[in-house]
Parts: structure tokens; C-alpha cells; sequence
């Protein structure tokens, strides 16, 4: 029907035309504050949980946190974006974000493997060992068919010195992947710990051929020849890790103490004296580096060596025997007497070991 302008009829209609332009105007200068709300489409919350994927891929970790926070804020519900984020903040060394995520997230979804198997990690940062246990063992019970959870088990297990179960775990792990040289070092120092130490050769010998730079696998290997009383070859081993880890005063220590063994004190000399600059704390070390000076007659070096020793473990009578030798070389008989006592002493309140602290040959 025709309605004629200026009547009541065609006024009313320009005002509510008026109203509705107004109130489009408001809603597309609202838009972002309505988005910044939540109203990002599930497509937007897919590109950044993309980003946040390709992110920890490329090892950009914080980049992935902050991916994974923006598609948590627009949906804290989503189970991916809650997975990415528990895992950047772990790649990120955010320990403390990741447990107070974890506890949440593992409420939600109690039966993810994943959540728990991350959880379970971020608890071994910290130091909870047997919370990260119990929640790893979960995450295997839920989906143990991975090289990953096996591998994180082992860790915490080795770490409690549980070395037959860590060696369980790692056999498990390597039928997933048996090229990952990392988990045969560690099957390796598994069974070294077991009294194993011809398997041990032979998984270290592994992981070398996978990867000739493996952390501290020449180490090892060198530490397991030793323990069959290889020298020569341990000595080789040690030589090469050293060419790698140069100021590692563990290493120093085990060649130095190697070196001994095979009778080249002098050098021998040199690396236990730079063991004991890195690391004063080993009493070991400044044994040996008195034995050691000792033997290529730098008497007053060896005796100040081995006092350190006796000061860091008093209740070993090995460096007292070696210091009244030192002491009779020097002229300090009365001292020389003193010291063979304390060795006697020591000797008798131990017999478990033959007398010996630390079953040294003398």
C-alpha cells in the first residue's frame, strides 16, 4: 500500500532506520572488544594452535608458548591448545607454568596419555621423582606403545639408582627406536650398575656407532674397560672423550686415575692435579695425585695432596697410608708413625671391605 510522504507513518519508518544504522555503526565499532571477549571463530583458534605445532617443531619454544596461551584464552576448553601449551612451557624451562597446568588440565582429561606422560616430567624437574613415577606408569598404562614414556621412566628410575627396572624400560624403548644413541648409553650405564659390564661394552659400543658424539659415551665406554681391567683401551676411550669435554672433571679424574693404573704417573700427575683445580671437593682425586707425585718423587706436593685428601673423607685409611710413606720419604718419621696408626685404626673399624675404604690396592 502507498503511503503518502510526510505523514505519521513515513516518520516512524525513518526513525527506526535511524535506530538500526545506529546501532550496525556500534556493533562494527565493537567488533574487535567483542572478539577480544572470545568470539574468535574456531578456525582462528586453529591457525595459532598451527603456529604454536610449528614453533616447538623449528625450537622456538617461547614462540609456541606464546601460540598456545592465545589459543587457550580463546578456548580454554580445547584439549590441543592445552597439550601444546603443556608442552612448550616444558621445552621453555617454564617448570613452575607446567605443573600448575598439568594439575588442571589431567582433571579435565584424566585419561589423556599425554597430559600425564608431560606432567610426569615437569614433577622430575622439580625433583618429585616418585609423584613423576606414578604419573608416568600411568601414561603407560593408558598408551605404552612409544619410545617416549619408556625412555622418561628410565630416567626417573636411574635417577633413584633403580638401575634393573630403568634397564626394563630401556630395552622397551629401543624396540621402538633402536637408533637412538642417548637410550643405548643409558641401557649401557643400566647395566655397568647391575654388574652387566660386557652387555654395558656392547651398548656403549652402539651408541658410538650411531652417533660417534654422543654425550659422554666415550666416557663410559673408557669407565666400563677399566672396570674389566682394560686400561690400555679405557685409557684410548678417555683420551678421545677428553678431546671433547676437555675441563670435565670427572673425566680428568677417571684417565688420571687410568694413567696410574698403566704406570705413566707423570702425566697421570697432570690431569689429576687439573681434576682437583676444577673440582676440589674429590677426595679420590687428591689421592690419587698424591700416589701419583709420590711415585715420581715430588714428595712435598704429594704430602700436601694427601692431606687434602684426608680432610675431604677422613674415615678412608688409604691416603694415610700413602702420607706416612710420604712423611718417612721426607724425613718425618715421628709424623710417618703417627699417620701408620690412624691407617691401622681405620683399617680394623672396617673389615667389610678387607680393610680397605674403597678396596684400593695400597
Amino acid at each position: 500500500m502507498y503511503v503518502p510522504a510526510g505523514t505519521p507513518q513515513v516518520r516512524h519508518r525513518h526513525l527506526q532506520i535511524r535506530r538500526l544504522t545506529c546501532v550496525l555503526a556500534l556493533a562494527f565499532a565493537l567488533e574487535p572488544v567483542l572478539q577480544s571477549w572470545g568470539q574468535t571463530s574456531p578456525t582462528q583458534v586453529q591457525v595459532f594452535i598451527q603456529r604454536g605445532q610449528a614453533a616447538l617443531e623449528a625450537g622456538q619454544f617461547q614462540q609456541a608458548v606464546g601460540n598456545f596461551e592465545q589459543a587457550k584464552q580463546f578456548a580454554p576448553e580445547n584439549l590441543e591448545a592445552n597439550r601444546g601449551l603443556l608442552l612448550s612451557y616444558l621445552q621453555a624451562g617454564k617448570v613452575a607454568e607446567a605443573v600448575t597446568l598439568g594439575e588442571w588440565a589431567i582433571t579435565r582429561w584424566p585419561q589423556d596419555a599425554d597430559l600425564q606422560h608431560w606432567l610426569g616430567l615437569a614433577y622430575f624437574k622439580t625433583g618429585h621423582n616418585t609423584e613423576a613415577l606414578n604419573l608416568l606408569r600411568g601414561a603407560e598404562k593408558i598408551n605404552g606403545k612409544g619410545f617416549g614414556v619408556h625412555f622418561d621412566i628410565a630416567l626417573v628410575l636411574l635417577a633413584q639408582e633403580q638401575y634393573a627396572p630403568a634397564a626394563e624400560e630401556l630395552e622397551a624403548a629401543l624396540k621402538f627406536d633402536p637408533s637412538d644413541a642417548l637410550a643405548h648409553v643409558l641401557l649401557g650405564r643400566a647395566y655397568q650398575n647391575t654388574n652387566r659390564t660386557v652387555q654395558a661394552v656392547a651398548e656403549f659400543q652402539t651408541a658410538l656407532r650411531l652417533d660417534s658424539k654422543v654425550n659422554l659415551g666415550h666416557y663410559h665406554l673408557g669407565f666400563a674397560y677399566a672396570s674389566l681391567g682394560k686400561n690400555e683401551e679405557a685409557s684410548t676411550e678417555y683420551r678421545k672423550q677428553l678431546a671433547a669435554t676437555p675441563d670435565n672433571p670427572q673425566v680428568l679424574y677417571q684417565f688420571g686415575h687410568c694413567l696410574l693404573e698403566i704406570g705413566d704417573n707423570k702425566t697421570a700427575a697432570v690431569h689429576l692435579q687439573r681434576a682437583t683445580e676444577i673440582n676440589p671437593q674429590n677426595a679420590d682425586a687428591f689421592y690419587d695425585l698424591g700416589k701419583a707425585l709420590l711415585l715420581e718423587g715430588s714428595i712435598e706436593p704429594a704430602i700436601t695432596a694427601l692431606q687434602h685428601s684426608i680432610e675431604l673423607k677422613p674415615t678412608d685409611p688409604s691416603p694415610h697410608y700413602q702420607l706416612a710413606r710420604a712423611l718417612d720419604k721426607a724425613g718425618k718419621s715421628d709424623e710417618a708413625k703417627l699417620e701408620r696408626q690412624r691407617f691401622a685404626e681405620l683399617k680394623k673399624s672396617q673389615p667389610q671391605s678387607g680393610g680397605m675404604a674403597t678396596g684400593r690396592v695400597q
